[in-house]
């Protein structure tokens, strides 16, 4: 079983409800369990969208902004989603998140990257592009480029669409 990069969309209420259905429950419980729709699987991408992004020399300004959106922030206490047997992403660190205000920060920027360009920078050649990038991005079947951009879509949109709906982020690996 591969562990991979999950990211939910959640509302403020809705992470006080399962803090407080922590609290109350005798295991710690804290009945975690997103909508599907407001749940993401980042796969490994994560570390090969921001690769790409060094290569291409992409700003620090939108690459800190890549690297807040797939580690997230410890400003959120999120303990109660740690602990056994309920915990969320065991295998991993400890959940982060973003807040409201950060994730709709972090999707104007992302809105504000071509990744078709700086993928298009790479070499033409799969195995060629796949060294360049490392990571593992070699384990990759087919076209490297179409496995990134696919996976930077699906983050892009998964945070606009928190940011319209005032969502916040809460990411973990599982």
């Amino acid at each position: 079983m591969a562990i991979t990069q999950q990211l939910a969309r959640i509302s403020v209420e809705y992470l006080a409800d399962c803090r407080q259905s922590a609290g109350e429950s005798p295991d710690g419980d804290p009945h975690w369990d997103p909508r599907p729709a407001d749940v993401l699987d980042l796969d490994w991408a994560p570390i090969l969208l921001e690769r790409v992004c060094e290569l291409a020399e992409l700003d620090d300004v939108r690459l800190d902004a890549l690297r807040q959106a797939t580690a997230g922030d410890s400003a959120i206490d999120l303990d109660f989603l740690t602990t056994h047997p309920h915990a969320i992403g065991p295998f991993g660190p400890a959940p982060t998140s973003l807040s409201a205000v950060q994730a709709a920060r972090v999707a104007e920027l992302l809105m504000r990257m071509n990744m078709p360009t700086m993928l298009a920078a790479l070499p033409a050649d799969d195995a060629q592009a796949a060294s360049l990038i490392g990571h593992g991005a070699d384990q990759i079947v087919g076209d490297p480029r179409k496995y990134l951009l696919k996976h930077f879509h699906a983050l892009r949109e998964f945070y606009l669409g928190a940011s319209q709906r005032h969502l916040l982020i809460v990411l973990w690996w599982d």
